[in-house]
């Protein structure tokens, strides 16, 4: 994942997360991720994109994936897959975590985890609107792409 302050190398889980990973995946290929913003940023919690309305409330084509539960923890770095109150509703939204929140373990599915460029995920711009809505010029994803294609 590209950002403008730099690359942020996220490896996939899908050992852990089949269904969500593969999801990632096709939106990623598909290119639906470039120029995507994080819509909400929660200094010292995390920061969520993948809506391209940049609204919270958009996603892609694609159905929902159901709620994949691990024993993994929501520590520093770790990506997991955004939804509603319905568990089985995770699309194309995500969140990196910049802290540990033990209450969402086994509540939201946990697809990667930051393994190269966490300092650019530190310097996405924080949300001061309601819910931590980013105002004004969000950070916006650059590129997505899944390393095994790129050459």
């Amino acid at each position: 994942m590209d950002l403008p302050q730099g690359r942020v190398v996220i490896q996939l889980l899908p050992d852990v997360a089949p269904k969500t990973v593969a999801q990632i995946k096709t939106l990623a290929r598909q290119g639906f991720y470039d120029g995507t913003p994080f819509h909400r940023v929660i200094e010292g919690f995390m920061a969520q994109g993948g809506d391209p309305t940049g609204t919270g409330t958009g996603g892609s084509k694609l159905p929902d994936v159901p709620l994949e539960v691990s024993r993994l923890h929501f520590v520093r770095g770790v990506c997991g897959m955004a939804r509603t109150s319905d568990p089985n509703s995770g699309n194309s939204q995500f969140f990196i975590m910049f802290a540990p929140a033990p209450s969402l373990d086994g509540n939201y599915t946990i697809w990667g985890r930051v393994v190269k460029g966490m300092e650019f995920v530190d310097q996405i711009k924080r949300g001061t609107g309601p819910n931590g809505q980013v105002e004004g010029q969000p950070t916006r994803i650059v590129h997505m792409r899944v390393a095994a294609d790129v050459k």
